[in-house]
């Protein structure tokens, strides 16, 4: 069984300790989350296993070891192989997303050129050298069909669907494509290549509520090792078995999901608080008897006092002292108080419709969104929800119709590719850039989104992803609005700051109208899913869970429209005799396609690989015939 281990990682980065103690066992099928605050490591650990990150240990290690350098092991089955979701991959220009997808197959290239070779060789060889080349020729016959070489196609073909990959966008320039695109072709490469151990950083951004959906599925049944790396709750809930917490440069590992992770995490630290209770009093009267101890040494100048109090005074000084959980972290304090109330209709659509090129994104569609409502928008990516906040905000214009504001309507917008209009100046000199304000007070209120001390003076362009957002959050929410657009508000967050934003979010009393890919945050903010169908807006009423029941039954119901026969008069033999007819002639075609099948595998200077096809389209064909010959039977009766 394949199993891999990290015992006691100690891992710096130049001179920064990342993580002190880190420890975990995965064997064959599990599949492990990693959760944590940003920063606290997860990222390292999943390089380190994938090999990118090297560990720097000191020379003769483990004997002997040295402040500054790393420390811990790693182990994992000999021969297995890993696979790293990159988040910036680079790959030379004129490369297609065809070419990078077909870089999963390198390994089976490499084994069918050497079956081609040998098969070259065999036609010259004779008795013992060709019965070592064919011993030779069958061993690569094997791997080819272990590394899933007969399957090339399918696999293919199953994750292009599954993430929505179309042949259009196979023939795209690798290089041309957007960050969000670039991840998510990477991520079908490692899915096609099957790894066994598959290692993901955020895999769930930049894909669609359907890809993620498709992608849970997937990940449900895959055969390998799969350790995940995701701030999306919902996700972790749905195919994660077992949770590895980073806190503190330490790690701790759950069974369960995520949600089973919390209810655990809460009962351990009810445990612990306890027991530091009950240590806390012991050591309370142990100092109190060292203290009366030695106060009856000094009155009765009895030395027996003075060791008995030495002997309870290094007991106390041995024992293990149990810390105190911490219930609450740092983390964004946000008050969110929303301005004056804004008329009752706040966001209105009436015959709203755009286009780019030939491209139709909305046509002809209403939506009104009322004060103190909290909507979410879903669809496909493409589908135009972004679209919708840019017109929305007026940086694009509507072809025809009327998207506004209603009266009164004080909105902030968070966009999800953040942008500031000068990346050279440092966080407290962005914020207070349009507003005037004293230094003391900007560094207080920037306080509450964690800009502590010395980070205030970090220039913009050294932000990471939920550095930037926080700044935006602070500079939108300074101001008096009673309107919040948020477009993917969880994207660059961990956890416990998106928990944050959502407990602030509830107390807020505007309206929240948003977009986002988060599941676990639509059920908590969402009142209303307005959901883009077929260029149009459609309303549905409740959060995600609720919307996917509502969807489910509107397919249930077409589904047994569909079965559903409606009863006939008089033509039922006319109907009889155009079934037959359409049946005759999709036999003849199969039949056709037989023989031109067989005609081509009757040729004589055809390779091995095509061979394998024709045989397998064939063995596909017949089926089809088969049972297409049954229907004819039975209409025929």
């Amino acid at each position: 069984m394949l199993e891999l281990k990290l015992n006691g990682i100690k891992k710096y980065m130049e001179a920064t300790l990342v993580v002190e103690d880190v420890s975990l066992e995965v064997y064959e099928g599990d599949k492990v989350g990693i959760v944590g605050a940003n920063g606290s490591g997860k990222s390292t650990i999943l390089k380190l296993i994938a090999g990118i990150e090297p560990m720097n240990y000191y020379p003769g290690y483990p004997q002997t070891s040295s402040h500054g350098y790393d420390e811990g092991l790693i182990h994992m089955s000999r021969g297995a192989t890993t696979a790293y979701l990159e988040q910036s991959p680079v790959y030379p220009t004129g490369v297609k997303v065809s070419d990078v997808l077909n870089l999963a197959f390198e390994e089976i290239d490499r084994v069918e050129k050497q079956m081609r070779e040998l098969e070259e060789q065999m036609t010259l060889l004779q008795e013992d050298e060709l019965q070592r080349t064919l011993t030779k020729y069958s061993e690569l016959t094997q791997l080819f069909e272990v590394k899933g070489g007969y399957e090339r196609e399918e696999k293919m073909s199953r994750v292009c669907t599954g993430l929505q990959l179309t042949e259009s966008f196979l023939e795209r320039e690798f290089d041309l494509l957007s960050g969000g695109e670039k991840t998510t072709v990477i991520l079908g490469k490692l899915l096609i290549h099957e790894p066994d151990i598959l290692l993901l950083d955020e895999p769930t951004n930049h894909l669609d509520m359907e890809s993620i959906e498709w992608l849970e599925s997937y990940l449900k049944s895959y055969k390998g090792m799969v350790i995940i790396v995701s701030h999306d709750r919902y996700f972790l809930d749905n195919v994660v078995t077992k949770i590895v917490e980073i806190e503190d440069m330490r790690s701790t590992s759950y069974k369960g999901n995520y949600s089973s992770f919390i209810d655990q995490k809460e009962e351990n630290m009810r445990i612990q608080y306890e027991h530091f209770r009950e240590q806390q009093k012991k050591i309370h009267r142990m100092e109190k008897t060292v203290l009366s101890l030695r106060d009856w040494a000094m009155r009765a100048d009895n030395t027996k006092f003075f060791k008995r109090a030495s002997s309870v005074q290094k007991k106390l000084d041995k024992m293990d002292r149990i810390d105190k959980p911490v219930f609450e972290r740092r983390n964004m304090k946000l008050d969110v108080r929303a301005a004056e109330r804004s008329g009752k209709e706040t966001i209105k659509a009436v015959g709203l419709s755009k286009r780019f090129g030939d491209k139709i994104i909305f046509n002809n569609t209403d939506v009104m969104i009322h004060f103190g409502e909290r909507v979410g928008m879903l669809g496909p990516n493409g589908s135009g929800k972004t679209t919708f906040l840019k017109m929305l905000v007026g940086e694009v214009r509507p072809d025809e119709g009327v998207l506004e504001f209603g009266a009164n309507v004080k909105a902030a917008y968070l966009p999800q590719n953040i942008a500031f209009n000068n990346e050279e100046v440092t966080v407290l000199d962005c914020f207070r850039e349009d507003i005037s304000i004293l230094e003391g007070k900007a560094r207080e209120f920037l306080a509450k989104f964690m800009f502590y001390k010395g980070s205030v003076f970090k220039k913009v362009k050294h932000l990471s992803g939920g550095e930037r957002i926080r700044l935006k959050l602070a500079m939108l929410l300074f101001q008096d609005i009673n309107l919040l657009i948020l477009d993917e508000p969880t994207n660059h967050l961990d956890i416990d700051t998106i928990e944050t934003l959502e407990e602030a979010l509830e107390d807020f009393s505007g309206t929240i109208f948003f977009i986002s890919h988060d599941r676990y945050f639509i059920n908590r903010m969402a009142e209303r899913i307005i959901a883009v169908e077929d260029y149009s807006l459609k309303s549905y009423h409740g959060n995600y869970d609720e919307y996917k029941r509502e969807k489910e039954k509107e397919e249930r119901k077409e589904s047994i429209d569909v079965r559903v026969e409606k009863p006939v008069q008089k033509p039922e033999r006319i109907n009889e005799e155009i079934i037959q007819a359409k049946v005759l002639k999709r036999i003849e075609r199969l039949e056709n396609m037989i023989r031109e099948i067989d005609l081509a595998m009757e040729t004589g200077h055809i390779e091995y690989n095509e061979l394998n096809q024709l045989y397998g389209r064939k063995l596909d064909a017949v089926k089809e015939l088969d049972a297409e010959m049954e229907l004819w039977l039975r209409s025929s009766d």
